[in-house]
């Protein structure tokens, strides 16, 4: 998803569009690493895992 702290609403966008498939999210887990691509800073990789609920 990038860098920056637009990635929340990317993320949410994310969640979003699966609850509107009938998931809901069971796991989310994230890890953080630095980035040495442009711009720097720190790079959080987030991993969900989905459900079905129907």
């Amino acid at each position: 998803m990038g860098t920056g702290s637009g990635n929340l609403t990317a993320l949410e966008e994310a969640i979003n569009n699966q609850a509107a498939k009938g998931y809901r999210l069971h796991t989310i887990t994230t890890a953080s690493s630095g980035s040495k691509g442009f711009g720097g800073g720190d790079r959080i990789q987030a991993t969900m895992v989905f459900e079905s609920i129907g």
